[in-house]
């Protein structure tokens, strides 16, 4: 819709009645031509057709003033450069919803390309967004470094309605290793900038007003996001300025101080350029912004459209198992491998752990998957994968699918299919230094004959070796521009093309884990994803972690299955890995509740025997509560993700509503000293009227302080985490209401379908178990099983809920016919040769 300016109601009010008509009437002719306003429930923005510039505000509060830009041969010229602004309003629809979009095309430089952008705001959801396209009209080429979606003007780039110096800003980063993602409050800014990649939400507790940005696309750049702050004498700091851009991933690269390439030669970090021809364009990524006093909501906007957007693999279920990576890291090898699924099988499958993952160790080289290291898998891997999956246990593979080390097959044979620099030069990406200081090079993927070297060993990974779970691992280090095979590649096409040759490799049943990668690009092709840094046998490690799986909950089945790293919590020492002191039980039960609050991947890294012989540490992994937390699927609430006091350094406070009956409420102290916490009933969302009662999962035996005002938990102790079970007595236990397909009757042999499900059941379902009756019985949703004779059979479903109640019922199936063998031709023309007369 379009509104009057401020600067025509001045009008209306400063002149006599007459003339001001006359002046409104010409005012809102130069308004309609300057000033477009799109307006939804909380949000607006207005176009400013004068200088090409917009702002975004909430209930008549400008946020943000802002323009586009655009990099062209290494400058930057801005959509206030043009001195023509041609504004047009339209409305859209698209698989988000719908709304009202504005065109803003910017013209008038005669020898520059045109810049044009759109902003459009959605009337269903509280979110819009903006695109830049630059087009060449001229007759000349020019190259593009970066397209600028944001650029905000003025004194006070973010006007957040509080002190601007207590503004506290979550940054995504460029993988979930590095830079390693924590939440700083302005002050705290590191040299003075808050880089992000992907997407950046700040937040200002007085004003608790939050405005967010954040990439829809990643077809082609990396959104980057530069808050630079601006501190003064009187320690009080303020924004300096603040610009979003698609770009390529050479600053990234260059500011990592673990990258090889920013410790390597100059030659080797290569800006991205990009031709843009006569008659041709090229546009910026999408980029989401959203307004609000609920910023969780936000987040979970923003998840909801990138699973829309990109059809996220987001259906797979809750994957529990083992991951050699802490346990023995490159020291696996094919004995101490089958002790590990031996003890798995036998004392943890029945909980659900059927993943057997290899990583690091079982290959000879980087980028030579498919040869196995001889020293320590003698007999290769295909014969261990098989014993292994004999068990009932699912093999994974780790692989770094784009490295290429010096000590490779393709390194020595076909440097022509590396990534090269602008001297024809393989660009080095630095050491292995977990495998004999390999030095490691890019895989091309855009070269025909490293797809199909890439294509092949991925097939055997699947189909020979029996791999039901892959990890992509170091997919942020080759994310490097260069010289490609395929002219005028970004790193992050290339990456997709890797990934999608990958995806058709395995087929659609094998599970792809994205570790170390921009967390938009993969969504669609792979199906779970690493959510922050590396975990381990350390309390330090878990502390890191935890920021990255609070900021990223709301990926969890809108990007990918959420994957938290390898948990440990046994007493196990790892000298590759210079781990000082074992956890003590508190921090092993850290260790635990974090993985189970991401509610995705369930993966423990210690050394089952050695584990096994600690019964204390066992109960950690097999405790129904945490496990019922990863069954459910869900990833918890983190209730202090912006609002955490500076004393606990970092959120640490995660909520989980399994249902309307009971919560899970884990509350961690990151910190060296004891600490305490008061939730009020609205802090827990949790009805006054209703009657609970609050269990300590860790210490049963203890009653926790809980009553009309609340819960408190008092001198935690540093290193810990207390885990609650809050039930909500005014409300019955039920079991949940499951919807099951099963066939009346059937052949013998013939592939019958069982399905179950509870999708609007009120308690959610969290296992499957099916007694077809014929003595098999087996667990899952979804299932086919094959009768082998006639008869009428009972097959019995038992679904698990929530509530600790099941869902129980039988279903008769008759089965007829017999038994049919196939006799092959030949074998039949053999027989009538042998019993025709001579």
């Amino acid at each position: 819709m379009v509104r009057k300016t401020r600067l025509s109601r001045y009008f209306c009010r400063a002149l006599p009645r007459k003339t001001a008509v006359a002046a409104f009437l010409s005012m809102a002719n130069f308004a309609h031509a300057a000033d477009t306003t799109l307006m939804n429930r909380g949000e607006s923005v207005v176009v400013h057709a004068g200088d090409g510039s917009y702002e975004i505000g909430q209930q008549n509060h400008i946020v943000i003033h802002a323009r586009v830009a655009v990099e062209m041969d290494h400058t930057w010229i801005t959509s206030s450069n043009y001195p023509a602004h041609h504004v047009s309003e339209s409305s859209f629809s698209d698989t988000l919803g719908h709304g009202r979009t504005v065109t803003v095309q910017c013209t008038g430089l005669p020898s520059r390309p045109e810049l044009t952008y759109v902003v459009r705001l959605y009337d269903n959801i509280d979110a819009g967004d903006i695109t830049v396209t630059v087009q060449n009209h001229t007759v000349q080429s020019v190259t593009v470094q970066a397209v600028r979606s944001v650029e905000a003007l003025g004194d006070r780039p973010l006007k957040m309605g509080g002190s601007e110096s207590s503004d506290r800003v979550l940054s995504d980063s460029f993988s979930e290793d590095w830079p390693p993602l924590k939440i700083y409050d302005l002050n705290q800014a590191p040299g003075g900038m808050l880089r992000a990649v992907g997407s950046q939400l700040i937040y200002n507790p007085q004003s608790r007003r939050s405005i967010f940005f954040g990439a829809l696309s990643s077809d082609r750049f990396l959104t980057i996001m530069h808050l630079k702050v601006n501190p003064d004498v009187m320690h009080r700091p303020g924004i300096g300025s603040y610009t979003v851009d698609s770009t390529g991933t050479t600053e990234i690269q260059a500011t990592d101080p673990e990258s090889g390439l920013s410790r390597g030669p100059a030659k080797n970090l290569l800006e991205l350029s990009l031709p843009l021809a006569p008659g041709s364009e090229i546009g910026s990524e999408r980029l989401m912004f959203a307004l609000g006093n609920n910023y969780h909501a936000i987040l979970n906007t923003y998840g909801a459209a990138i699973r829309l957007l990109h059809h996220s693999r987001s259906g797979t279920g809750p994957m529990l198992g083992w991951w050699s990576w802490t346990a023995f890291y490159s020291d696996i090898t094919e004995g101490n491998a089958w002790s590990n699924a031996q003890w798995l099988a036998e004392h943890l499958k029945p909980l659900g752990f059927d993943y057997f993952h290899l990583d690091l160790g079982y290959a000879y080289a980087r980028g030579e998957y498919t040869t196995p290291n001889a020293a320590q898998f003698p007999n290769g891997l295909a014969t261990p994968a098989s014993k292994v999956c004999s068990l009932g246990l699912k093999m994974g593979f780790w692989t770094a699918p784009f490295e290429v080390s010096d000590r490779s097959w393709v390194y020595e044979h076909h440097k022509d299919w590396l990534l090269h620099n602008s001297q024809s030069e393989p660009i080095n990406i630095g050491i292995g230094d977990e495998a004999g200081k390999e030095v490691l090079f890019v895989l091309d993927v855009t070269n025909p004959e490293a797809q199909e070297y890439l294509r092949a060993t991925y097939r055997t990974l699947a189909k020979d070796w029996r791999a039901a779970y892959i990890k992509l691992d170091f997919m942020d280090n080759t994310a490097v521009e260069g010289d490609y095979y395929r002219p005028h590649t970004t790193a992050l096409e290339a990456q997709r093309i890797g990934l999608q040759i990958i995806r058709e490799a395995v087929g659609e049943h094998v599970l792809l884990d994205k570790d170390g990668s921009p967390m938009l690009n993969p969504v669609g092709l792979v199906d779970e994803g690493r959510l922050s840094q590396d975990t381990g046998h350390t309390f330090l490690r878990s502390k890191e972690a935890a920021p990255g799986i609070a900021a990223r909950y709301y990926m969890q089945h809108n990007f990918f299955l959420s994957d938290p790293d390898a948990l440990t919590v046994s007493r196990q020492l790892i000298e590759e890995r210079q781990i000082q002191a074992p956890l003590t039980l508190e921090e092993a039960q850290v260790s635990v509740t974090l993985a189970a609050v991401s509610g995705g991947m369930f993966e423990i890294g210690d050394d089952l025997p050695t584990l096994g012989q600690d019964a204390e540490r066992v109960a950690l992994v097999t405790n129904p509560d945490l496990l019922q937390m990863v069954r459910l699927g869900k990833s918890s609430l983190p209730l202090d993700l912006m609002t955490y006091r500076r004393e606990d350094e970092q959120p640490g406070v995660f909520l989980l509503q399994e249902d309307a009956r009971q919560a899970m409420l884990a509350v961690f102290n990151w910190t060296e000293r004891s600490n305490s916490h008061e939730f009020s009933f609205s802090d827990l969302a949790l009805q006054p009227d209703h009657h609970y009662h609050v269990l300590d999962v860790f210490k049963p035996e203890e009653q926790p302080r809980f009553n009309s005002t609340g819960l408190q938990v008092e001198k935690l102790p540093v290193h810990s985490v207390e885990l609650f079970k809050i039930l909500d007595d005014s409300i019955p236990a039920q079991p949940p209401s499951v919807v099951a397909e099963v066939p009346t009757n059937g052949k013998v042999s013939q592939d019958l379908l069982f399905k179950a499900a509870a999708p609007d059941s009120p308690v959610p379902a969290i296992a499957y178990h099916w007694d077809f009756g014929d003595g098999v019985i087996t667990d899952g949703a979804t299932l086919t099983h094959a009768y082998t004779h006639a008869d009428r059979f009972v097959a019995h479903l038992r679904v698990e809920g929530v509530d600790g109640l099941s869902f129980e019922r039988d279903y008769p199936v008759t089965i007829s016919g017999s038994m049919a063998i196939p006799v092959p031709k030949r074998y039949l023309d053999d027989t009538k040769k042998s019993l025709a007369p001579e």
